[in-house]
């Protein structure tokens, strides 16, 4: 699996993926604020992404960070890295 590739594609498509997978967020700037919808999050304010790089956080959770929308997508789902990176392959027709 070519995490780079599928990571280059993802971020393309990130503003669509992540109104999809976070409804109900809201640019700030080059951030997208939301819902945690990992946890009993009431507001959005600590859970952010950044549409340039693909690098969260969720500011209000020790270690809830990650560099890339492989990882985000693996954090939302549940899933490891691989697994999340072979289903946004699928999801963006990318071919190994």
């Amino acid at each position: 699996m070519n995490f780079d590739r599928v990571n280059a594609a993802a971020l393309q498509a990130l503003p669509a993926l992540l109104s999809r997978w976070l409804p109900g967020g809201r640019c700030e700037g080059h951030e997208y604020v939301a819902r945690n919808p990992t946890r009993a999050d009431s507001r959005p304010g600590s859970f952010k992404i950044n549409v340039r790089t693909g690098k969260w956080a969720d500011f209000a959770v020790d270690g809830a960070e990650g560099g890339d929308v492989v990882s985000l997508a693996a954090y939302l789902s549940g899933q490891r890295q691989i697994e999340a990176a072979r289903l946004l392959a699928q999801m963006l027709g990318i071919r190994e």
